[in-house]
């Protein structure tokens, strides 16, 4: 490894670290912290400066990717006792809290009430079902896209322009973030996330269309 890498390694390992803290009961230190290195490198290597996203939230980006990649697609480690439990822990939450919000529970909502953090309820879930991203295309009104293809009219779509939209995702707030989880990462109707949610069928539209353009406005800028 040249001296450029190794510097880059020995100045973001916090940002490896920081990740690493929610998993590494779950799976072995030594491979989570590789993993990391791959995204970290892989972010090196594809970042550019044009969009004028900072390196650290480009690369925070990256790191989580490969992470969550290799949770969801390298089943090679060992699923321990713990696992088990957390994701025992999670169904019977579940249950709890649908009966007591009278609707299917958020990620935040699992997370608040095991005194856990999003990310550990995220990968017990990543572990029971492959989560979708916003690059994988799915069916939408009889026709396949990708929550990008929604958003922008642009036909070359980048690797930048997957991050940029990814950063704009997390600003959203809880709500919004479930209606297009629901809607296209899930591949729900409008019909079926208005029952999930308790609301009406016409405000999932008005709601969606308004947080569309708000990712619209907001990748432009």
């Amino acid at each position: 490894m040249n001296e450029e890498l190794t510097k880059l390694i020995y100045d973001n390992e916090k940002l490896i670290y920081s990740f690493m803290k929610d998993y590494n009961k779950y799976i072995d230190k030594e491979d989570l912290y590789q993993v990391g290195v791959i995204g970290l490198i892989n972010a090196y290597k594809n970042y550019k400066e044009e969009k004028g996203v900072k390196f650290s939230t480009y690369a925070y980006l990256y790191i989580q990717g490969e992470i969550k990649k290799y949770i969801r697609e390298n089943r090679t480690f060992k699923i321990n006792k713990d696992v088990n439990v957390l994701c025992n822990q999670i169904k019977k939450a579940k249950n709890i809290l649908e009966q007591k919000l009278m609707k299917e529970p958020s990620i935040k909502d699992l997370a608040e009430f095991l005194e856990l953090t999003e990310s550990q309820i995220e990968f017990a879930l990543g572990i029971q079902q492959p989560v979708k991203s916003a690059e994988k295309p799915i069916m939408n009104d009889g026709k396949e896209v990708t929550l990008y293809d929604v958003i922008s009219s642009n036909e070359n779509v980048s690797n930048i322009d997957i991050i940029c939209l990814k950063e704009e995702l997390s600003k959203l707030n809880s709500h919004d973030k479930r209606i297009l989880q629901e809607r296209y990462y899930n591949g729900r109707t409008q019909s079926e996330v208005a029952n999930i949610l308790g609301i009406s069928q016409v405000k999932v539209s008005r709601e969606e269309k308004k947080v569309l353009q708000k990712l619209r406005n907001n990748m432009v800028a």
